[in-house]
């Protein structure tokens, strides 16, 4: 059997710091989360962890990456839907990676950030999919509803939430978000 490729075996441990990152700060948040602790779980020395990383913020960012759903050039109607369809899984097996950003980002400041730099570019996108002076509002208040309904069903686990099936809470939503798309908003 033959080794590895040096690049091979460096990309691996990174993948397998990151994982190990994602699940402790989706779990423990920024604060209570260690590189040492990172460390042991991905089976590697903390130094390790520095040299890849250079710091527990810049750890911190690289698992809480997530790569948006592209929104660019829908009609209002597909724009919610698309919007809609993120719900599925915000209220299912939520990605570890912005798991951890929604336990950290009323702690910590970088993790705020963080989460702002993030949210800021889903703005950004459903903003330009929509028409009007005010797209942008419109976009921030449809993004902060679905975080808060993410915050509510995720992190604080409430009943009135959790006990309802996804395509409910969306049935219930719709129209909501399609008033948010159009420019003309009553």
């Amino acid at each position: 059997m033959s080794e590895l490729p040096r690049a091979e075996r460096r990309r691996r441990t990174e993948r397998r710091i990151l994982d190990a990152a994602r699940e402790l700060f989706a779990e423990r948040g920024f604060e209570r989360t260690t590189i040492r602790a990172v460390a042991q779980a991905a089976g590697v020395d903390p130094a390790l962890v520095m040299q890849y990383f250079g710091s527990k913020q810049e750890l911190f960012s690289a698992a809480v990456r997530v790569a948006p759903a592209p929104v660019a050039g829908l009609g209002p109607e597909e724009l919610v839907e698309q919007v809609l369809a993120s719900l599925g899984m915000k209220l299912g097996e939520l990605p570890q990676a912005s798991l951890a950003m929604m336990r950290s980002m009323l702690t910590h400041p970088d993790a705020a950030a963080s989460a702002r730099a993030t949210l800021s570019g889903q703005i950004a996108q459903i903003g330009a999919s929509m028409s009007g002076e005010d797209a942008r509002l419109r976009a921030a208040l449809m993004t902060t509803i679905m975080l808060g309904v993410t915050v509510g069903h995720q992190l604080l686990e409430l009943d009135e939430l959790r006990d309802v099936p996804p395509e409910e809470i969306a049935r219930l939503l719709r129209p909501c978000l399609r008033a948010l798309t159009g420019p003309d908003v009553p």
